[in-house]
């Protein structure tokens, strides 16, 4: 039971390590508007958390993680918070991750579940984790395709598109994960041995959108310039560039209603909407199924077949982010419809 001292309170978490106190500021805060009054606190943020402890940990653990923070509620202002404080408890562990500038950033390494309700304290809503483990920051365990709706397409084109993505990996043997994104999308996640760099694991992403818009160029595009997407479902391969990350699953993404990124099986994904899943529904859920994912750690995928799909595309090296140096074989950097070399060739 929470020890009260107003203006916070103190819960005692329970994690493999013995019991850590995680204080909780100004616990009545609403941080939800959205949702009925009395279930939108900053403190029901908090004991969501706790209520999926091993679906959270599961997916945080040991991974360097930045933090979106929203101290003033889901409708306030966005902080992404790369850099832990210095003022924290001496049981929260760290990974130090370094940047081409020669830069680093010292950011929040979950092992159990008080580091992340530690985080919550601070208005992290959603954590933004590295598909990498602090053992080797270099070398992705995890492929992440992000589903990303255009203006135009909806809800169903994502399903669809979710589906697409099943059975391209179904004809390799992968065993992938479905979740919502708690926004807009669809997440697929599937585990990778950790042995190929950045650079390997991003051409499988490009491989695969690539593969399901020459299967569905009706429905998706793996186009990197918005003017030539259309309406249809990109295939956001720059997720898996390094040090791009997408909310992890179980966050709390910054709406009103206080929608989650929710893992879901394949035989849900054709028939669950958004916004089935929040910090209250979820909570039940979980207390029913547990973490739907809790296998997604059992097998260790081959990358080798996408890469091989990757090298029969004559495509090429794909557009980077523009936060990126031009990488090499990569195309010009200008919108197709600004690039004066097609201009005269028409």
């Amino acid at each position: 039971m929470p020890v009260m001292a107003s203006p916070f309170i103190e819960l005692q978490v329970q994690t493999p390590s013995g019991e850590r106190t995680v204080k909780v500021t100004n616990p009545e805060k609403t941080y939800f508007s959205g949702l009925p009054e009395g279930r939108g606190r900053k403190l029901d943020l908090v004991e969501y958390y706790l209520s999926v402890a091993d679906g959270i940990v599961r997916a945080l653990r040991e991974r360097p993680t930045v933090l979106k923070r929203h101290p003033d509620g889901a409708e306030g202002e966005a902080i992404y918070q790369k850099r832990v404080p210095d003022s924290r408890p001496p049981w929260i562990e760290t990974a130090t991750v370094h940047f081409p500038s020669g830069r680093s950033a010292t950011e929040l390494c979950p092992v159990d579940v008080a580091h992340i309700a530690w985080a919550a304290n601070l208005g992290t809503l959603d954590f933004h984790p590295w598909p990498s483990r602090r053992a080797d920051t270099e070398t992705p365990d995890e492929l992440r395709i992000d589903l990303d709706p255009m203006p135009g397409t909806g809800w169903a084109e994502v399903q669809e598109t979710a589906l697409e993505v099943k059975a391209l990996f179904d004809e390799l043997g992968y065993t992938a994960y479905p979740k919502t994104s708690g926004s807009k999308g669809i997440h697929v996640y599937l585990r990778i041995a950790p042995v190929h760099p950045f650079l390997d694991v991003r051409h499988a992403a490009v491989a695969v959108a690539r593969e399901i818009e020459r299967r569905r160029p009706d429905l998706a595009t793996a186009k990197w310039w918005k003017e030539e997407r259309g309406e249809r479902v990109f295939l956001d391969f720059n997720r898996m560039a390094r040090d791009q990350t997408i909310a992890s699953a179980y966050s709390v993404r910054a709406r009103p209603q206080a929608t989650v990124s929710a893992p879901i099986t394949w035989e849900e994904v054709s028939r669950v909407e958004v916004a089935d899943f929040d910090i209250w529904t979820m909570r039940d859920r979980f207390a029913e199924l547990g973490d739907v994912h809790a296998a997604i750690d059992d097998v260790e995928h081959d990358l080798g077949p996408l890469l091989e799909l990757y090298q029969r595309q004559a495509e090429g090296e794909a557009p980077f982010p523009p936060s990126f140096a031009l990488q090499p074989g990569e195309p010009k950097r200008v919108q197709p419809s600004r690039d004066t070399r097609n201009k005269k060739q028409d």
